[in-house]
């Protein structure tokens, strides 16, 4: 198991297998997101014309098995950046992490660590000073929750982050089973310091 930090052609080279990966893994509990191929190319090509976005590859051999990816916020989303502003806070400062998925055979093995770790290590590389990212905000009693299922909220305070239920934005996307795409509340987890 090896991990990447890729941008430009590197970055492009992988990103049909890099989309089939996200489809996948966010069609589980708790985004039950519908993705289309061709669309998830482009939202990650997307993201790679940015000047200083990075995805972070997880592979097996050759295959890639997991990705996370980060940017400035200022080549991010306008509703994330204005979502900050709001709050009196300057997106300038902050890296974004949009992503981290990883195949569930792989996961406890410490690869989201080192997810957090490259994407940490990119914002220092840029200068940036404090990270942020945003998860789906659902209800705990919503009868499509796997009895299994286990937040990574502890997971995330172990890394430092720290949850901001003043701040956040609707991303819209479909659902399986649906026919148009819907609003999903999103809320943010920031560290204020690298």
């Amino acid at each position: 198991m090896r991990l990447e930090t890729l941008d430009g052609a590197a970055a492009r080279a992988v990103l049909p297998a890099l989309a089939r990966l996200r489809i996948a893994v966010f069609a589980e509990w708790p985004y039950l997101y519908d993705g289309d191929a061709a669309q998830e190319e482009a939202y990650l090509a997307t993201l790679l014309a940015g000047r200083d976005a990075a995805i972070v590859v997880a592979r097996e051999g050759e295959e890639p098995v997991g990705m996370a990816t980060c940017q400035p916020m200022g080549e991010s989303y306008a509703m994330v950046q204005a979502a900050f502003r709001r709050r009196g806070l300057d997106p300038a400062r902050f890296c974004y992490f949009g992503e981290s998925v990883l195949l569930p055979a792989f996961r406890g093995r410490g690869i989201g660590l080192g997810f957090f770790a490259a994407r940490e290590a990119h914002a220092r590389r840029l200068g940036l000073q404090a990270t942020a990212f945003c998860s789906v905000v659902r209800n705990a009693n919503d009868p499509r929750r796997p009895p299994s299922y286990i937040p990574l909220d502890g997971f995330w305070r172990r890394r430092g982050y720290v949850p901001r239920p003043d701040l956040s934005c609707v991303f819209h996307w479909r659902e399986p089973g649906d026919a148009a795409e819907t609003p999903h509340a999103l809320g943010f987890w920031l560290k204020d310091s690298l």
